[in-house]
């Protein structure tokens, strides 16, 4: 006979079925970069001082006492990482559980849906994340693509470029953002249907002020609160790829100025839009061997990397890149470049028309427990709603990124 479900063997249930590899798993197959970043889960403390050194001493000369006399000695930053912290919940109704309790199995078919969900979504929330600046934007409003920017359902926005269109889901609850320089605007846009043809959101527009524009640039509500993201200025999400080794000039990033030595502190940015995207890519690799890098893998979007693959033609290579974390691999395309081989792996969380070469031993996700993890601090996976029949799974991330070399990196743009 079937064990009836109570509180305690359900949390105990969950604990079985959630184990650590499973998890990892769940989180990791369709991430790429997530899933091959070097991993640190002990992130404690206040903060992570990581040290960089991107300058020698120059106390030399042809002549003993000049070079006696020089006063320059080895130019070293230190990037101070803080966390940030990423939430997402699952709630199963307090019916379901006694529905479900002279059957442990279909209470977990239930449970697991709504769990898995909840784990995905913070999951999707990290790896879009680890490619974007701070600022938790989504996407870009393509111009003229908010056409009826005014309160009412059935509002369309048109995404910049449709290959973001993976960062968003029917449900989600945006806000608009006219610039890092501005508060989010008093409208939300409730997406209401997705096309993932063309890039077209259908939703409904609440609270407007009228304002919201096809120049402004959209985050997920309580993402980004106010300039800069916090109340206090500070990315509110994960700095990722285009905060350490962005395109144009480099703002300061974790108390370090970068513009001390724009390659070396803040990586190389490589413009390949006007070349073939194979004579790109290996135009960027030799940039970065000169910088002393050796990339090994990189990342770009599934469209680029379509592109790549045709532009390749018989002289294409495929490879495999698997992660250490769990037993999980992707398909790569080869090149060879000044330092060796570089494995070419589409992600669907890359900034559309951007390729990411790194040296992947200069990177780490940073975290204080895994990432994500369910929280469970007290033993108890499931928690009593107060205000609702229900009962609530969380699940959470404290971390960050960081690079330990930037100047061995490099953001190529395709297009």
């Amino acid at each position: 006979m079937a064990t009836s479900l109570n509180l305690d063997n359900v949390t105990q249930a969950l604990k079985e079925h959630y184990k650590a590899l499973t998890v990892k798993n769940m989180v990791y197959k369709d991430n790429p970069f997530l899933a091959l970043v070097n991993k640190y889960e002990q992130f404690g403390g206040e903060n992570m001082p990581i040290p960089t050194q991107y300058g020698i001493a120059n106390r030399r000369s042809a002549t003993f006492g000049t070079g006696q006399l020089l006063n320059t000695a080895t130019s070293l930053a230190r990037f101070v990482i803080t966390r940030v912290k990423d939430y997402s919940f699952a709630s199963i109704t307090g019916e379901t559980i006694k529905a479900t309790e002279g059957n442990a199995d279909a209470f977990l078919k239930y449970a697991t849906l709504e769990i898995d969900g909840a784990i995905q979504s913070l999951t999707r929330s990290i790896a879009v994340g680890m490619y974007g600046d701070g600022t938790g934007k989504l996407g870009d409003i393509k111009t003229g693509g908010l056409p009826d920017n005014t309160d009412g359902t059935g509002k369309t926005l048109t995404l910049e470029n449709p290959e973001s269109v993976t960062n968003f889901e029917v449900g989600m609850v945006l806000k608009f953002v006219q610039s890092v320089a501005h508060a989010p605007r008093a409208d939300t846009y409730t997406i209401t249907a997705v096309n993932r043809d063309t890039g077209v959101l259908t939703g409904t527009i609440a609270s407007s002020s009228g304002a919201a524009a096809d120049t402004d640039f959209v985050v997920q509500t309580g993402d980004y609160v106010a300039a800069g993201g916090d109340a206090d200025g500070n990315p509110m999400k994960i700095s990722g790829l285009e905060a350490w080794i962005p395109a144009g000039t480099p703002a300061n990033l974790f108390g370090v100025t970068r513009t001390a030595d724009r390659t070396r502190l803040a990586g190389v940015p490589f413009d390949g839009s006007s070349q073939p995207i194979e004579e790109a890519l290996i135009g960027a690799a030799s940039r970065l061997a000169r910088e002393g890098g050796s990339p090994d893998v990189c990342f770009m979007d599934y469209t680029q990397f379509a592109n790549l693959e045709k532009a390749l033609g018989s002289k294409v290579v495929y490879d495999k890149v698997s992660s250490d974390d769990a037993d999980i691999g992707f398909q790569a395309l080869s090149i060879i470049g000044p330092k060796g081989p570089i494995k070419i792996v589409a992600d669907q969380n890359c900034t559309p028309n951007v390729a990411y070469m790194l040296q992947m031993d200069t990177w780490t996700l940073n975290s204080l427990g895994a990432a994500p993890h369910i929280l469970d601090l007290d033993g108890n996976r499931m928690l009593r709603e107060a205000l609702n029949d229900a009962y609530e799974v969380r699940v959470g991330f404290y971390g960050n990124l960081s690079c330990n070399a930037p100047g061995y990196n490099s953001r190529v743009a395709l297009a």
